[in-house]
């Protein structure tokens, strides 16, 4: 049966997290009693529970209060530690970082092929072997690398096309409306020939036939002769 993780969070419950509270606390106290047994270490834990009662364990034959009484001496000590003390512990700290970068020093001129005999067989043939290594991730990134560009390429590749695909489409529809526009121009011409045509042919007609309009002059009734008339044409 496989054992469910318990949830690290407050109880809501007040007596399962009595419970839980006794149950745990045995525990603490336990892990301290087998760690000083173990150890040697001298143990001490000061314990309130929610109802601010006290619990203490103590592996020391003093009980609690001598462990309390040394923590503070240290902390002490530690607050008031001389200014000698401490450049003392300085110093130590920057020889170890001087030797730290000098072997770094040492490795990277190594890995460039230099100060190589004095490694012997065995330095070299794992210096080898490191940039072998080094070589083969080295290569892989670049593969993985050069694999995404491509993707990436041939996705705008495919986006370049579908909208040259568009573009196209567009481009006919506008063709055929001007196709369209052409026809429809070329119709209204041809039937404003046509009637300019018939019109011209009208006039001429007109014009071979002409209209006559006579004149007529009033009865003389004293004269004998009468005058000839005008006529006009149209």
């Amino acid at each position: 049966m496989v054992r469910r993780k318990t949830v690290i969070e407050r109880i809501e419950d007040t007596t399962s997290r009595q419970v839980t509270f006794f149950k745990r606390k045995g525990g603490l106290f336990k892990k301290a009693r087998e760690l000083g047994v173990l150890c040697d270490a001298q143990v001490g834990i000061l314990l309130f529970s929610n109802t601010g009662r006290l619990y203490e364990y103590s592996n020391s034959t003093s009980g609690v209060n001598s462990i309390i009484e040394r923590y503070q001496k240290v902390k002490e000590g530690q607050q008031f530690m001389s200014a000698s003390a401490e450049a003392k512990l300085w110093k130590v700290e920057a020889n170890r970082l001087r030797q730290q970068l000098h072997n770094l020093q040492e490795d990277h001129r190594q890995l460039l092929g230099q100060n190589l005999p004095g490694l012997g067989l065995e330095g070299l043939k794992d210096l080898e072997n490191q940039l072998e290594t080094s070589i083969h991730n080295i290569r892989l990134t670049k593969d993985q690398l050069m694999i995404d560009e491509i993707e990436e390429l041939n996705k705008k590749e495919s986006l370049v096309h579908q909208e040259n695909t568009e573009l196209y489409k567009k481009l006919n529809i506008i063709r055929r409306q001007n196709l369209d526009l052409q026809n429809k121009l070329n119709g209204q011409v041809e039937v404003n020939e046509t009637i300019t045509s018939s019109s011209s042919q009208y006039n001429i007609a007109a014009r071979a036939d002409p209209v006559c309009l006579q004149v007529s002059h009033p009865h003389h009734a004293e004269r004998d002769e009468q005058p000839e008339s005008p006529t006009l044409c149209l």
